[in-house]
Order: C-alpha cells, then sequence, then structure tokens
C-alpha cells in the first residue's frame, strides 16, 4: 500500500463522535481503533510505509505507523527522536507498549532514559523497569528504586506516576521480601487509591494490586 493509499483509507476512517470523544482525553484522532487494526492488519508488516507514515505528525497516521512497523529495525537514536514527539497520549501508550517493548534495544533505553528532563521520556523508563522487574529483575538494585518511588512518585507528572506505580506493583508482586516495604509505600502515598475502576477490573492502587495478583498465584 502506498503512502497516498493509507492516508486515504484513514480518511475514510475518520468519526467526528469518536473525535469528540478522544478530544476529551487529549487525542487528536477520530480512529475506531478496531477498525484501524483491521486496516493494519491487511497492510501487514512495511517498515518503510511506516516510517513515511511517522514523518507525515498526524496522529491517525503515526497510530497506524505503530501497527505497522518493524521495531527491530529502529536505531535508538532513532527511538529517542520518536519518543520525545509522542505527545497524544494513545501515540505515546502504542509506542512505549508495541515499539519500545519489542526492540532488542530496550535496556540500552530504559537506562539511557531514566533520568531524563522529559517525564514522558523519564515515563517509558520506567515502564521499561517495570517489565524488567517483572521478568528479568537480575541486576536491578530493587530498594534503590523503592527508595526513588517512595521520594518522588507522589508529585511526578502522569505518565511517569503511572509507571512508578507499576513499577512498584511488580516489585511487590514478584518479590516476597520486598513485598511488605512496597505495600507499605503504596499506603503512605495513596496514588491511584481514587483511581475509577470498572467491575471485574483490578485497581491500579498498588496495595489493592498486590493483594489481588499473590491471591491470584495461590
Amino acid at each position: 500500500m502506498t503512502l497516498d493509499e493509507a492516508l486515504a483509507e484513514l480518511a475514510a476512517l475518520e468519526d467526528p463522535k469518536v473525535r469528540a470523544a478522544n478530544e476529551k482525553r487529549g487525542d487528536d484522532h477520530g480512529m475506531n481503533l478496531s477498525r484501524l487494526r483491521a486496516l493494519a492488519k491487511r497492510i501487514k508488516t512495511d517498515q518503510a510505509l511506516a516510517r513515511e507514515l511517522w514523518a507525515t505528525g498526524e496522529t491517525p497516521a503515526r497510530l497506524l505507523a505503530l501497527l505497522v512497523c518493524a521495531p527491530a529495525q529502529f536505531t535508538a537514536d532513532e527511538l529517542d527522536g520518536m519518543l520525545r514527539e509522542t505527545q497524544p497520549p494513545k501515540v505515546n501508550d502504542w509506542f512505549v507498549n508495541y515499539v519500545v517493548k519489542k526492540s532488542p534495544l530496550g535496556e540500552e533505553l530504559r537506562q539511557r532514559w531514566m533520568d531524563d528532563a522529559d517525564d514522558s521520556v523519564a515515563g517509558a523508563a520506567w515502564t521499561l523497569t517495570a517489565v524488567r522487574v517483572a521478568k528479568q529483575p537480575d541486576g536491578l538494585d530493587l530498594d534503590a528504586l523503592l527508595d526513588e518511588i517512595h521520594r518522588d512518585m507522589k508529585d511526578a507528572s502522569p505518565r511517569k506516576q503511572w509507571a512508578m506505580n507499576e513499577t512498584l506493583a511488580q516489585i511487590g508482586i514478584r518479590h516476597p521480601h520486598l513485598r511488605d516495604r512496597a505495600l507499605d509505600i503504596g499506603t503512605e502515598l495513596q496514588v491511584l487509591a481514587d483511581y475509577p475502576t470498572a467491575p471485574g477490573c483490578t485497581s491500579p492502587f498498588a496495595p489493592i494490586w498486590i493483594g489481588e495478583m499473590v491471591r491470584r498465584q495461590g
């Protein structure tokens, strides 16, 4: 599919009602995401097209780019530059989860981004840290991470706060010897304690999240 053909398909998916709802959440697009995913499935992986779509700077095109790209084909510098352009929440979320998490450069980028002054960038580093806590914790100083979370999470920006909270929860879930400390930090800070949670879903409030996941582990 050419760039012009892809943009025409995206234009046909635009729904003013969806856009109005999305704009309330800070997202500047009117895409039904199920239909967008169906379009991506038809295109399949196309790195050249993904680069062209991203270069438009338009949110619908960038969302499609993130679905059809090949994460391993981006360099660390390319991923760094792209992340700094992901201001719309959905673009940031998909970029981190669909591209950065799948990149073989994830650990290099995690370390590169951890102390970045841009909270969206630092938030991505904390998301990668949460993944590593859960899957490959060897070499991480978990006590130091808890120290930093305790000190900074309460006043962090929403994206960074969410990712730090996820790291806190993963430490409590996956590392029993630190569970009580993680629970104490979550209880003290009360971050996301009032987050609206749909029936049947687990609250992101760390003490509840940790407790529920430990219960499921039996």
